[in-house]
């Protein structure tokens, strides 16, 4: 699912970031609840990411996140457009 909706560059959903990729965050298109948790945790448009692992199944995965490594799950990482 690629998206160049407003954008200048090609955007992707985070959870297709693989292994040591890094990103910046450019929309998080996701419901209430989970989007203000997104939000909560540092997941602003403009945040720097990097995914710095899977977990043995591929989900969840983790990211450092403004310092701190969080782990989510692809479901919740659907609605994060990111730019390499």
């Amino acid at each position: 699912m690629l998206s160049t909706d407003n954008f200048s560059t090609p955007t992707v959903p985070m959870c297709t970031l693989k292994t040591g990729e890094c990103a910046t965050v450019r929309a998080i298109i996701a419901p209430g609840s989970i989007r203000r948790r997104l939000q909560d945790i540092g997941l602003i448009p403009g945040t720097e990411i990097r995914c710095v692992g899977r977990s043995p199944l591929g989900d969840p995965a983790a990211y450092r996140i403004r310092g701190a490594v969080i782990a989510l799950r692809a479901e919740d990482c659907r609605g994060i457009l990111v730019e390499a």
